[in-house]
């Protein structure tokens, strides 16, 4: 008990530590790279410095980015804490907290002054840190609160919504701000999407064939591993005519090299096929957000 209680501790502080690199690495972009390009990110991080710069342009009233952003995260913070997970949502709302209060305090410093570098090499960066965020057990706030619940709780996916949102909200601040601005933080949320999706696997999902002499022996070995099931299909090989067993199962796309070590175990001359997935509809298990 003692040992699992040491261990548990570890592992949240390992956690608490890497969303505190996280936070740090958002805020540092948000001040030296989106700033400077005058570029909107995606959610409610952008709505918050839309609804900033209209107040200073507009106005010219100065209003902190945290006093904008952690309000407008409060409703999916609760939707997260009674729906998804509690653990999870504590370890959002603090990389939402401390991001916020880092970028009001951070210095601000240039990098460069080309837009189009800027766009790249901030999405890298904010993919990199939100991807962080998400191995870490956490989110980025906002509209990944909304998404997760509804994705997970009713089955209903919304991220089609949430790029609608993301359209206006880069729409308003094209009419207002200049479209080239906006055409810019398209390539920055396109980089930061596509950097999330290298790095972070839990959501996306890949077809295992796979050939085998032990179909049971590797069915059981993919059920422990993942508590995914699978089918046996029988066949024969065209080139021998020998019966073949094939077993077809979908995993995670992070469990998959697990999975693929643990059979070379049971049969080292096993034929394995990976293949991307794309939609599955119907049953499937997933791992519950705590």
């Amino acid at each position: 008990m003692k040992l699992e209680s040491k261990s548990r501790v570890k592992n949240e502080i390992i956690m608490f530590l890497s969303l505190t690199i996280a936070s740090a690495i958002i805020a540092f972009n948000l001040k030296s790279f989106v700033r400077t390009g005058g570029l909107f990110p995606g959610g409610f991080s952008g709505l918050a410095l839309l609804v900033q710069q209209i107040l200073s342009e507009f106005f010219n009233v100065t209003v902190p980015y945290s006093a904008i952003y952690m309000p407008v995260n409060l409703i999916p913070a609760y939707i997260g804490f009674k729906y998804i997970g509690k653990r999870f949502t504590i370890y959002s709302f603090y990389l939402v907290f401390l991001s916020s209060f880092l970028t009001d305090v951070f210095p601000a410093v240039t990098i460069t002054y080309d837009i189009l570098l800027i766009s790249i090499f901030g999405g890298i960066i904010q993919g990199a840190a939100i991807s962080i965020a998400l191995i870490s057990g956490a989110s980025g706030g906002g509209t990944d609160f909304i998404a997760i619940y509804f994705s997970e709780k009713k089955g209903v996916d919304v991220w089609n919504y949430v790029l609608l949102g993301n359209a206006i909200i880069l729409t308003t601040a094209g009419i207002l701000f200049g479209f080239d601005k906006a055409l810019y933080s398209i390539i920055f949320q396109y980089t930061t999407t596509q950097v999330i999706s290298i790095m972070f696997k839990r959501y996306q999902k890949d077809t295992l064939f796979i050939i085998t002499d032990q179909p049971m022996a590797v069915y059981g070995k993919i059920r422990e591993l993942t508590h995914h099931d699978a089918t046996l299909i029988e066949g024969n090989g065209c080139y021998e005519g020998a019966e073949r067993h094939i077993l077809y199962s979908v995993v995670g796309r992070e469990q998959v090299d697990k999975v693929i070590a643990a059979i070379r175990q049971i049969d080292e001359h096993a034929f394995i096929n990976v293949i991307r997935t794309e939609q599955i509809n119907g049953r499937f298990y997933r791992t519950p957000t705590k």
